[in-house]
């Protein structure tokens, strides 16, 4: 009997192969709706330090996906809806100046709340061989929290820095973080102190959430 052989390959292109994924969900953002005034200020701090912590993955070959909200919009693609926030004066284009995706970045449009329902990225990060997630976006206590569950319910384990999150009070995203950090065994620790060689060396056999943590 023929057994078909697994692909090596990810739509004819041999992919970059790592440990570690950075998902920024979505950052790529008009923000308009009701909440979103209270959601900028918020956002943007949190950009600013999800751009410094992409490029440091850049740097060390992490992949970068970026997961992102279609907005109903099903005959929409990702180009689109960066075009739609950067250009159309809508209230999240800070978000988009700040965290442009590069050519070779990844993205998945999802159509719910969580990064894995009812998309492409179960087969991505399975082709890109991740066994462990950074976690960064919007909104903490709704996406990147259902976004967290399903992570851990597929048995990556977390790493979800702290300032590199937003939702519209600061409340919900402390009670989100204390959650994930409980129940998900998630590592917490700030983007600043997230010590990406560390992690990019031991993910594969390090046991445990605190993976992350470098020393004061």
């Amino acid at each position: 009997m023929h057994t078909m052989k697994k692909s090596e390959d990810l739509h004819g292109n041999v992919p970059d192969q790592f440990p570690i994924a950075l998902l920024i969900i979505d950052m790529i953002n008009d923000l308009e709706f009701p909440n979103g005034e209270q959601l900028l200020k918020p956002s943007v701090k949190a950009a600013k330090q999800i751009a410094a912590l992409k490029q440091r993955s850049r740097d060390l070959t992490i992949p970068v996906i970026y997961v992102n909200d279609n907005f109903g919009r099903w005959r929409s693609d990702f180009k689109e809806v960066v075009e739609h926030c950067l250009k159309d004066g809508v209230r999240g284009q800070p978000l988009v100046e700040l965290l442009y995706p590069a050519s070779d970045d990844y993205f998945v449009l999802k159509p719910k709340h969580s990064a894995f329902f009812a998309t492409t990225l179960d087969t991505l990060l399975e082709y890109l061989n991740v066994k462990h997630l950074i976690l960064t976006g919007i909104s903490a206590d709704i996406c990147v929290l259902f976004s967290a569950k399903d992570a851990y319910m597929r048995e990556y384990s977390l790493s979800i820095p702290g300032d590199c999150l937003a939702a519209d009070t600061t409340a919900h995203t402390k009670m989100a973080l204390t959650y994930m950090e409980r129940v998900l065994g998630a590592d917490t620790t700030p983007s600043s102190r997230l010590d990406l060689e560390f992690l990019s060396r031991n993910v594969l056999s390090a046991v445990g959430p605190k993976l992350t943590s470098t020393n004061d």
